[in-house]
């Protein structure tokens, strides 16, 4: 897939903020220190669009990243702040929650969402209450499981296994395996993101 622009227009810390664009969104969420910021530089082929950090809950406000793609109308990318992360405190986790909320309650424009896990471990309880509120919202989600080349073949298969016993009861399609160390899982995720567009 080639992407022809990816710019950062705004990182909102409330939802007055949010761009006024009439444009798809794509929410990308998941735990802290679970790869969302290399995952979007990966895909989008920038090195340090979406920052990454050694410290985890980096992200502490909604960052919308304006994609195009070649001979496609642009879209937004949404990354959103990681959850689950202890030394945060509890004000400002409570801060993110009402953002995020209001992000997902009030954008006509949200498409669907990328939720991310670490393919080392599996879906956790923050990543199943997610995915269990986002089916409320009869949302579209893509699952995907990053860190997929720390995993052997064997092990990817048994995970993969876990992972759809997991979410069993949701509406989910088979999970996305990607490394953004070795670029794979990155052909596989832009044909369902581009599916969701056309949806």
């Amino acid at each position: 897939m080639r992407v022809s622009a990816a710019e950062l227009v705004v990182s909102a810390a409330q939802a007055a903020q949010f761009p006024k664009e009439s444009l798809p969104q794509i929410a990308v969420c998941g735990r802290s220190n679970v790869g969302k910021s290399s995952l979007l530089n990966t895909l989008l082929q920038r090195k340090n669009l979406a920052r990454t950090s050694s410290t985890p809950g980096k992200t502490r406000q909604l960052n919308f990243y304006r994609i195009t793609l070649d001979r496609a109308a642009p879209f937004f990318f949404v990354d959103l702040p990681g959850y689950g992360y202890a030394k945060v405190s509890q004000a400002e986790r409570e801060s993110w929650r009402r953002l995020i909320e209001s992000f997902f309650e009030k954008s006509s424009q949200l498409t669907g969402a990328i939720s991310i896990i670490d393919s080392r471990h599996g879906p956790m309880a923050h990543d199943l209450e997610l995915l269990a509120w986002l089916a409320t919202l009869a949302l579209p989600v893509i699952l995907v499981a990053t860190k997929a080349d720390k995993l052997s073949n064997k092990a990817r298969a048994d995970m993969s296994r876990k992972i759809a016993a997991a979410v069993s009861n949701l509406p989910l399609k088979n999970v996305l395996f990607f490394s953004a160390h070795t670029g794979s899982g990155s052909n596989e995720l832009w044909k369902a993101v581009t599916d969701l567009l056309k949806e």
